[in-house]
């Protein structure tokens, strides 16, 4: 855990990556705890209704019988297995008996059709998926193994967690598919402890007295298994497990009034929900967000629904949790996602790989403890990530007093009349305007500007689209960011394409766009 009392600047100096030479995330996150405090409360399960007190012994007799049941079908070290849960105990007792064999877990989202299933069941190799009634049903007619705890006879004796290190695989996480096709970036069993600096930061020192973490994000998502549920577990943190397929408002205050829950990490998705319920939640003492820039209106609106700041981080599947807010240490700046994590040396690059004082490629310098082993069967792929010592995130950036300014990814950047424009101010500016509940901006081919840019609008509830509103809409932002950035044109939708992490699919937009552009041709 990082030393409290200190300032950003001091935690940073004095931070050093501490991995054994011998490191399991079962024994970090569960056995550890059950072998010196057995009874201390892990998960609180809300998952079936009734609230389930799970403690840390329960945990380990959950994730130890499962890991006979896999040996028992054949499940040896390196396999790779999935996990097709929604949030409960067993979904946590479902990777730490991975874990404990030495095999791979693969976490894998319900809101996956099966094409998307099939491709990254196939791609890693997998013979065998834990999951629950909803998820065998999902799986019906693949071919492969399925196990389902609550209905298997599960042998209760203890199981010896593998002898592992910190590079060796852990577990193979697929990436979102937004810029392509799916690509599986292997962990090592450090990457737990490359989440514990930032989650704590994001969580303005979590692990203090009274804590305990939530997320409506989905344990499939790296977000929520290892910025929420694992990094719990390895600090003591009781963590809610609650199913929620679909966000709800309504739900999610229940939740964190039935779980006395303190401490959130809400996608920006469920802000913006939040925000246009116009609700608020006192008692909270932390609430992290990530996933995309938030802007300075709905960091506003959160001082004044949770009574906090509103700590945004930033990471990608390859190498999360690399930069963050925290509000106990530093006011945060709008339009900024926070400074570097201790342990992370962040910098904007140009093309020769050296750090530059402009805008640039936003990266992460090799050695992170959270950074991925590469991608699985791709080194073509990780190749490419990786420029000199630095690994691309694909996000263009500026660093400003050590604040990491998010510009948008590079595919993103609009380019109109020889001007570089990034579509996250734009939209974070027409987010302002009473009438828009969410936006997503790019680039529309051009051939005088080479690309205007062009926003596409869900309104609230109460709002109809008209020229008139699109007029105001341009004015809004021509006003409030600049005069050559402002949509020359705006499109009304009734809903924006969504990745299942809650981001807007951009490509998407911009094929629509383009769709646009050849029929007025």
């Amino acid at each position: 855990m990082l030393e409290h009392g200190q300032t950003h600047e001091a935690l940073v100096a004095g931070f050093r990556w501490n991995l054994p030479a011998r490191l399991n995330m079962a024994a970090q996150a569960c056995d550890a705890w059950a072998a010196r405090a057995p009874r201390l409360l892990a998960i609180l399960d809300l998952s079936d209704g009734e609230a389930r007190p799970i403690s840390y012994g329960e945990l380990r007799g959950m994730a130890d019988a499962l890991a006979h049941a896999l040996v028992a079908r054949g499940v040896a070290r390196g396999d790779r297995v999935g996990v097709l849960r929604a949030q409960s105990g067993w979904t946590a007792a479902a990777h730490l008996a991975i874990w404990k064999l030495g095999a791979v877990s693969i976490p894998l989202f319900k809101l996956f059709g099966q094409d998307a299933l099939r491709t990254r069941l196939t791609d890693a190799g997998a013979g065998l998926v834990i999951c629950d009634a909803e998820g065998a049903a999902l799986l019906e007619g693949f071919d492969l193994a399925t196990l389902v705890p609550e209905d298997a006879d599960l042998p209760m004796a203890l199981f010896e967690t593998a002898d592992t290190g910190p590079e060796d695989p852990a577990v193979l996480i697929y990436t979102s598919g937004t810029t392509g096709a799916p690509k599986g970036a292997l962990h090592g069993h450090r990457i737990l402890t490359g989440h514990l600096p930032g989650v704590e930061i994001s969580h303005d020192l979590l692990g203090q007295a009274g804590d305990c973490l939530w997320t409506p994000a989905d344990w499939a998502w790296i977000g929520g298994l290892f910025d929420v549920l694992m990094p719990g577990l390895a600090l003591g943190v009781p963590v809610v497990a609650a199913r929620m397929a679909k966000f709800s408002v309504a739900e999610c205050l229940e939740v964190i009034r039935r779980g006395q829950v303190r401490n959130v990490f809400f996608p920006p998705t469920a802000l913006r929900m939040l925000k246009a319920a116009d609700a608020a939640i006192p008692g909270l003492r932390s609430v992290a967000s990530g996933g995309e820039p938030l802007g300075a209106e709905m960091l506003d609106w959160g001082q004044r629904a949770f009574g906090l700041t509103i700590n945004e981080f930033y990471g990608q599947t390859e190498c999360n949790m690399v930069a963050s807010s925290c509000g106990a240490l530093f006011a945060p700046r709008p339009g900024c996602i926070g400074k570097a994590v201790p342990g992370f040396d962040v910098a904007v690059i140009d093309d020769q790989g050296q750090a530059t004082a402009g805008e640039g490629d936003i990266a992460v310098r090799r050695g992170a403890a959270s950074m991925m082993l590469g991608y699985w069967n791709r080194p073509d792929a990780t190749a490419e990530k990786f420029r000199g010592d630095w690994m691309l995130t694909g996000d263009r950036g500026v660093i400003e007093d050590g604040f990491i300014r998010f510009v948008g990814r590079e595919d993103d950047v609009i380019t109109s009349a020889g001007y570089r424009i990034g579509p996250s101010e734009i939209e974070d500016c027409l987010l302002t305007h009473p009438a828009v509940a969410t936006v997503g901006v790019v680039g529309k081919p051009d051939p005088l500007r080479t690309e205007l840019v062009k926003a596409y609008v869900v309104l609230k509830p109460g709002h109809a689209p008209s020229a008139e509103l699109a007029e105001a809409l341009g004015a809004h932002v021509k006003a409030r960011v600049a005069k050559h950035a402002y949509p020359r044109e705006i499109g009304f939708l009734d809903a924006l394409p969504m990745t299942v992490t809650g981001k807007v699919i951009r490509k998407e937009l911009k094929a629509r766009a383009t769709r646009e552009r050849e029929s007025e041709t």
